[in-house]
């Protein structure tokens, strides 16, 4: 029944999607007179892009969490941080709901809603590989949505305030994406699909890295943070990358909290840029 479900999830999602982003009206930066939005308006908008990007790195953390307690991995960390990521993520969605108006993300965010109540069921469910297959499903059917959400917030700003907080954002998502299927595989899960978003969340990531290091606009906090973070990734990308090999689920685990929680500042001090 919850495969049924997921699939017309899914497909729901997909069919929001292909309607384009369209207008997103905002209560917290509605259009001001003329064609041009207030620098407060923007700087609210660019908020809220990184409020909504946040439910992006949740959906993939809940789900690596999941699997790393059942693992048996890291398991008191792992709970504790899933038990925080499922309250920090009912929160945002809240935020988010009570923040736009536009009906096609309404309707989108209602089905987010139906996502986090069975993300808690399954995470609440004794561990198996099918539950752990399920949740990883439900965890990309939530990052569809929220990447959807973001897509359209960085459309009604159309400045390039925005594309650098969706993109500093989105690193806090890879990196823990990354964790999810390192742990996916070594837990069983060891089809073709778990290597090839792994390998593809590494060049992803990669490739937005630089585009962060080369950004003109960059303090020199966010650049010395960025270094901080290049001279670690130059070392741990190789062995997420060996991952059929495995073997190495903690480095995994610690270092990619460790990346998610750099680039989380760093997403808050583009924020701060633009206020």
């Amino acid at each position: 029944m919850k495969n049924v479900w997921m699939k017309n999830m899914s497909l729901a999602v997909a069919a929001a999607v292909m309607m384009g982003a369209g207008s997103v009206e905002v209560y917290a930066a509605p259009a001001e007179t003329g064609t041009a939005m207030s620098k407060a308006a923007v700087a609210d908008m660019v908020e809220l892009i990184d409020v909504a990007g946040k439910q992006r790195m949740l959906s993939q953390r809940i789900a690596k969490d999941y699997l790393y307690a059942g693992e048996k991995v890291a398991v008191s960390k792992a709970k504790k941080q899933m038990k925080a990521s499922m309250e920090e993520m009912v929160k945002i969605h809240k935020r988010l709901v009570d923040s736009i108006n536009d009906p096609e993300i309404q309707n989108l965010l209602a089905f987010v809603q139906l996502s986090i109540e069975d993300f808690k069921s399954t995470a609440n469910e004794p561990y198996s590989l099918d539950n752990a297959q399920l949740i990883i499903d439900l965890s990309e059917s939530m990052l569809e949505g929220s990447q959807y959400v973001v897509n359209s917030l960085k459309d009604k700003v159309k400045v390039k305030e925005s594309a650098i907080v969706g993109k500093a954002g989105k690193q806090r998502m890879l990196a823990q994406r990354i964790a999810k299927y390192y742990i996916a595989y070594q837990a069983g899960i060891k089809d073709k699909n778990t290597v090839d978003q792994m390998k593809a969340a590494v060049k992803a990531f990669s490739e937005a890295h630089k585009a962060l290091m080369a950004n003109p606009k960059n303090t020199p906090e966010i650049n010395r943070k960025l270094h901080d973070i290049d001279r670690l990734w130059k070392i741990v990308y190789k062995f997420y990358l060996n991952i059929e090999k495995g073997g190495l689920p903690l480095i995994v685990f610690n270092t990619t909290d460790d990346i998610t929680k750099k680039m989380n500042q760093i997403t808050a001090m583009y924020v701060d840029l633009y206020k």
